[in-house]
């Protein structure tokens, strides 16, 4: 690769990004279009409407991309784009947009998985030391993955039902808070001086395997039993107490993963990683257990164009290429390049 340069491009879900990479760890432009208003009034997204914005953004956040880097198609040395899992027609526009560019300027393509880019992302703030432990943490992913070097996934633990983000978005709607939830549950537990006690969800003794569809049904069960005597709840108790929960339970089984594993590392990835209340539960177990912990900072944890162009760097090295026959795979698997 002369330059090291990648386009970048991500369409998964409801952000339409496009980025420049260079050497799989520089961030030289990173561009995100964001549909969060059109899809607030809906509380959450809807695969339609992300696919029509897609179509009406992809070109724009391309050029600008490129604009802001300052650079033509031809200093460029391959492209990545998402290739799965996500909304079938939201990835399809992303794909499209990424073959004919690259077919356009005679350039390698390279399919990337959304949840390699999530991991990749804290390459782009600092070196990943194998081996090493990832938690994912997004809307819809709530995984444990084990890393003995590049391009290797071994998934030791993840959802049985629904993920982290998922509970998360739904809790916000049974309090009533406006789309994306996430984040004002995360506002409002810190808000809270007190917190109403839900349960943990353990599984078996030795599982790393996660479950929060329980505890979604407790905070819904609690708003009922309080509708039904009359009483009003506080939505701060709630949250905090959901939060909790959520946290320990995340930061337990992290904990013992990496204990287990003997990593060198470990990291948090995804849009969920950006909770404030989880990034310090992490950061104070890990300190205190001696093992370097590391997040991105809260843009890149959320959907970007940069982390596919920082997992597609590796895999360009492998030798692994995709071709003008991709396709969007919305259940796609994360697997070993290696």
């Amino acid at each position: 690769m002369k330059n090291g340069l990648i386009l970048a491009i991500e369409s998964s879900c409801d952000e339409t990004a496009a980025a420049i990479i260079r050497n799989g760890h520089e961030i030289v432009s990173n561009v995100v279009a964001s549909q969060i208003e059109s899809h607030k009034r809906f509380g959450g997204v809807v695969p339609e409407i992300a696919s029509r914005h897609h179509v009406e953004q992809i070109t724009m956040v391309i050029e600008e991309a490129l604009a802001q880097a300052k650079l033509k198609p031809e200093d460029l040395d391959a492209v990545a784009v998402t290739e799965g899992p996500g909304l079938v027609g939201a990835l399809l526009i992303g794909i499209n947009a990424a073959k004919a560019f690259a077919f356009a300027n005679n350039l390698p393509i390279v399919g990337v998985h959304h949840i390699a880019g999530h991991i990749y992302a804290n390459a782009l703030v600092q070196p990943m030391e194998f081996p090493l432990l990832a938690l994912v943490v997004s809307g819809g992913h709530t995984e444990l993955v084990y890393m003995k070097e590049h391009g290797s996934f071994e998934v030791i633990g993840e959802t049985r039902d629904d993920a982290a983000g998922e509970a998360y978005d739904k809790v916000a709607r049974v309090l009533n808070l406006p789309y994306p939830g996430g984040p004002r549950i995360d506002q409002l537990a810190h808000e809270g001086e007190e917190a109403v006690p839900f349960p943990r969800v353990w599984l078996e003794e030795d599982s790393y395997d996660f479950s929060f569809s329980g505890l979604k049904s407790a905070v819904i069960n609690y708003k009922h039993n309080m509708d039904q005597r009359g009483e009003d709840i506080s939505p701060a108790a709630v949250a905090k107490g959901f939060q909790e929960s959520v946290v320990e339970v995340l930061t337990a089984k992290t904990l013992r993963a990496a204990r287990q594993y003997r990593v060198k590392q470990v990291i948090a990835a995804g849009g969920v990683a950006a909770n404030k209340g989880l990034r310090a539960s992490l950061e104070a177990v890990f300190s205190k257990e001696g093992i370097p912990f590391f997040v991105p900072p809260l843009k890149l944890c959320t959907d970007n164009a940069a982390m596919i162009g920082a997992a597609a760097m590796p895999m360009l090295e492998a030798g692994v290429r995709g071709n003008l026959t991709m396709n969007g795979r919305p259940g796609m698997e994360l697997k070993s390049w290696v």
